[in-house]
């Protein structure tokens, strides 16, 4: 592939940052996707990105962005990182809240993915990606506002794969199982047992090595777990 461009949507702190320097340091042109895009200016001049404030549930919004991207160049891998998130009872969950987290999770991962899928269908190569959470594949007590939008993103994610790898475009779901180590003394790396959480450079390592695999064993979808997590 000769194009070096990628889009990553739902970049904050932790796991979007990591993907962002991942590929930085592999010489992509970096669009970041973000609500809050004040946060990514240190992000940005580290790794020569531009910044484009996104609501991934507006599809006008996610037409911006993308527009952004051709701008840059021809695209070449497009992560869908971005969740919607809800906790409590089902008896008193706000149904306001659940919407919002199913438009942003599922129905903005539908969005990203048809425009990247519009782009790299023209061009004949890329990768999409997204991810996914424990929640993708159990839906745990008091968790259905977490669930519904991961599980619907995992059947995107399948869909898409089945219907866009025959046309060299590699679609991949990660299911992240466990939590991410993140600057929080409460999820230090430093925590025992050591490597309790997943580290977000290693989860971004995936991502390289599953956008850098050979079309004849392509994956759709990988698990990624701390060695102490039970599944």
């Amino acid at each position: 592939m000769t194009s070096k461009v990628a889009v990553i949507a739902g970049v904050g702190s932790g796991l979007g940052a990591s993907l962002a320097r991942v590929f930085s340091r592999q010489g992509f042109k970096l669009v970041l996707a973000a609500r809050n895009v004040a946060k990514l200016d240190a992000l940005a001049a580290e790794t020569g990105a531009e910044v484009i404030s996104t609501d991934v549930s507006d599809p006008a919004s996610v037409e911006n962005l993308f527009h952004a991207v051709d701008g840059i160049g021809p695209l070449s891998l497009a992560i869908f990182n971005a969740a919607g998130r809800v906790r409590g009872g089902i008896a008193d969950l706000d149904p306001e809240e659940v919407k919002k987290a199913l438009l942003v999770g599922a129905y903005g991962g539908f969005l990203f993915g048809q425009q990247a899928a519009r782009r790299l269908q023209a061009a004949g190569a890329g990768s999409i990606l997204f991810t996914g959470a424990t929640a993708s594949v159990k839906g745990f007590a008091n968790s259905a506002g977490f669930a519904m939008p991961k599980f619907g993103l995992r059947g995107l994610a399948q869909s898409m794969a089945r219907e866009l790898a025959p046309k060299n475009i590699h679609v991949a779901h990660f299911v992240i199982d466990g939590g991410i180590a993140s600057s929080d003394p409460v999820r230090s790396p430093d925590s025992t047992p050591p490597d309790r959480w997943l580290s977000p450079d290693a989860i971004a390592d995936a991502y390289l090595a599953i956008h850098q695999q050979h079309r004849s064993a392509w994956t759709w979808e990988i698990e990624l777990r701390p060695w102490v997590e039970n599944f």
